[in-house]
């Protein structure tokens, strides 16, 4: 097995078992990995910066048994930040990633997908985001693009713009900025309450029974991402699946589209996917909820 030595900002990051294959099927090493999370850094690490991260690593590849860690083993280098953040029974010290070598290195460790906080270590319970998680009840996508544009449509309303992204499995995630005032509770009870409107609006499409037998073949609209310690998986991060699919950043007009798919971007092809910012003119600033609590409550008569 060969090691290679990569250098990012000024560290070395020793790559162990660099051709060790990680999607069998596929083909794709470690090395290629690690040579996927580079290309990408400069988009992916402004989405990771200060936040906790939760690792999915599959040591032996993406057909044998993996682990989700959170808490940092002590053979992580001390130039890997951390945030040490209280749990029920005591402290989680995470994982941080704020530049290319932490990406590299985990790369190394086989965290072949990140998962982010919707908040920052700094204030963890105070979430930067609000996401909407979007899964099909079956096989068929355009449930999911469909729902995804009516819930920009009702946020539009709110006055709360959003952005959206593939997941690389199954769905989209539709996400929402905020200023950082509300904590965790208040900003899952404002999301029961849009995904409440919008099912009354639409409740032949659309549900939030979390009892999939109750479901009828409606999509459901997944708030419980939208609490602490709870993660999303992060954008541009590879899946652990065949085909190495990329979470990926869309344009809305890219939602309209039926040819899109949850994994239309992959390792092989996210070259593409960098030639152009489908979220350059994203939202940035965080909104408050306050005025938005106001148009919803209007809006609900």
């Amino acid at each position: 097995m060969t090691t290679r030595q990569l250098r990012a900002g000024g560290r070395t990051v020793e790559l162990h078992r660099a051709d060790k294959v990680l999607f069998p099927a596929d083909g794709i090493t470690k090395a290629q990995l690690a040579d996927h999370y580079r290309a990408v850094a400069r988009r992916m690490l402004p989405q990771l910066r200060g936040r906790p991260l939760m690792l999915e690593r599959h040591p032996d590849g993406i057909d044998a048994p993996a682990f989700m860690q959170k808490d940092v083993p002590g053979y992580f280098p001390a130039w890997v930040h951390r945030a040490e953040l209280p749990k029920a029974d005591g402290t989680v010290t995470y994982p941080v990633c704020d530049d290319t070598a932490t990406l590299l290195y985990l790369a190394d460790q086989a965290c072949i997908t990140p998962h982010r906080f919707l908040s920052r270590a700094d204030r963890p319970d105070h979430p930067d985001r609000l996401v909407f998680d979007l899964d099909p009840p079956g096989e068929e996508f355009t449930p999911v693009r469909e729902a995804a544009l009516l819930l920009r449509e009702l946020l539009d309303e709110l006055g709360l713009p959003s952005a959206v992204m593939t997941t690389g499995s199954r769905g989209l995630h539709v996400l929402v900025p905020l200023d950082r005032r509300a904590d965790f509770d208040e900003v899952r009870s404002f999301a029961r309450e849009v995904a409440g409107l919008l099912v009354a609006r639409h409740p032949d499409r659309l549900t939030t029974e979390a009892r999939k037998r109750a479901r009828a073949g409606r999509l459901y609209l997944d708030l419980q991402r939208n609490a602490y310690a709870q993660t999303a998986v992060a954008p541009y991060a590879v899946r652990a699946l065949p085909g190495a699919p990329v979470a990926a950043p869309v344009g809305w007009d890219d939602v309209a589209d039926p040819d899109l798919t949850p994994q239309r971007w992959t390792l092989a092809t996210v070259d593409r996917l960098l030639e152009a910012d489908p979220w350059r003119d994203a939202p940035s600033r965080g909104r408050s909820l306050h005025p938005a609590r106001r148009r919803l409550a209007a809006l609900r008569g």
